[in-house]
Parts: C-alpha cells; sequence; structure tokens
C-alpha cells in the first residue's frame, strides 16, 4: 500500500463510488483502476490523498471482504 497526493480528477481514471456509501455519511468511498494498481479515494475529498494497491493485494482484500 501507498500513500499517494490526488492530482484532481484525472480524466484518464474512472472512478466508482462503494455502493456501501451514501452521500450524506462519512464513509464514503471510491476506487479506480490503474494499470497494476486500484486507488482509493475519499469520495467527499476527491482532490485529497489516494491509496494505492498493487491489483492483487486488492483482489485479495475483496476476496476477504466478500467472504466475510
Amino acid at each position: 500500500m501507498a500513500l499517494s497526493p490526488s492530482l484532481g480528477d484525472d480524466p484518464v481514471l474512472e472512478w466508482h463510488k462503494s455502493s456501501h456509501s451514501s452521500n450524506d455519511g462519512p464513509a464514503c468511498v471510491e476506487v479506480a483502476a490503474a494499470p497494476g494498481t486500484v486507488l482509493v479515494r475519499d469520495s467527499k475529498d476527491p482532490r485529497g490523498p489516494r491509496l494505492a494497491f498493487r491489483s492483487g493485494a486488492w483482489a485479495g482484500f475483496v476476496r476477504f471482504a466478500a467472504a466475510g
């Protein structure tokens, strides 16, 4: 995992908001896929920092979360 500064809305990235996020709650998460990496950001702060995960690590997390 790496913490990377946001460059604002990168037009190349397609961000997807979590179905568990709400517009009025504190837990609003968006993800975007980049080559070999999945980026995660707070949807309420799209210009803020992003977490970057290797694609394999993200896939493992999703499998774990889905099983839980």
